[in-house]
């Protein structure tokens, strides 16, 4: 897969993934509507933070594991496709029927910033899913560590973007995403295409 190639089809996937009401969501919707835009702007950069230090860990830690042998990058893929077919089915075959304001875990902060990193930071699933996810879009013979960095930005990117859009139009979009239907839709489009990506992931070679 060429660099351009591996660019849009991730910034596909990761557009898709960000889309999909989740965690952060819930955070930018519930603090926008009940605190104001200007601390859900702070809770939105708190996330972004927590993606990129998340992203240094998955970077320095990938990095080297793809460094060390063949078998270890032949473990990885494997279990980043099983990870992701696991998400995939399990969001085809049992779609969420609402999408709920309320944040599990939450930490008790009157710091939105602090409050939005520690609540990325704190979610392992954020870094188990990029562990899995990345290396597939990452292109043969290009450094891990770099290319780690760089999809992490535009993830980062579009999930600002995404955040503002939420803030500017949050009563609507909070009405919206709590119609069933556009939540079912949105989890088994998600499902789907974490699928095609699991199959991806499988047959792509080092």
């Amino acid at each position: 897969m060429s660099v351009t190639d591996s660019l849009l089809a991730f910034t596909f996937a990761a557009a898709l993934l960000t889309l999909t009401p989740g965690l952060d969501t819930a955070l930018i919707l519930r603090t926008s509507v009940a605190e104001g835009g200007k601390k859900a702007v702070h809770a939105a950069l708190g996330i972004d933070l927590g993606c990129f230090i998340w992203g240094a860990l998955v970077a320095f830690g990938l990095g080297a594991l793809l460094a060390m042998s063949e078998l270890a990058y032949t473990a990885l893929k494997w279990c980043g496709a099983a990870y992701l077919c696991w998400l995939g089915i399990q969001l085809l075959l049992r779609p969420r029927q609402h999408f709920s304001l309320q944040v599990e875990g939450d930490v008790r902060s009157s710091n939105w910033f602090l409050r939005g990193m520690l609540g990325n930071v704190l979610n392992p699933k954020m870094g188990v899913f990029y562990v899995s996810f990345l290396p597939q879009f990452i292109p043969v013979g290009h450094s891990p560590i770099v290319w780690t960095f760089l999809l992490v930005s535009i993830h980062v990117c579009l999930g600002t973007l995404w955040s503002l859009t939420l803030i500017v139009a949050s009563g609507y979009a909070t009405d919206v995403l709590k119609q069933p239907a556009v939540v079912k839709w949105m989890d088994r489009t998600t499902g789907a295409a974490f699928l095609l990506f699991a199959a991806r992931l499988a047959l792509s070679k080092r």
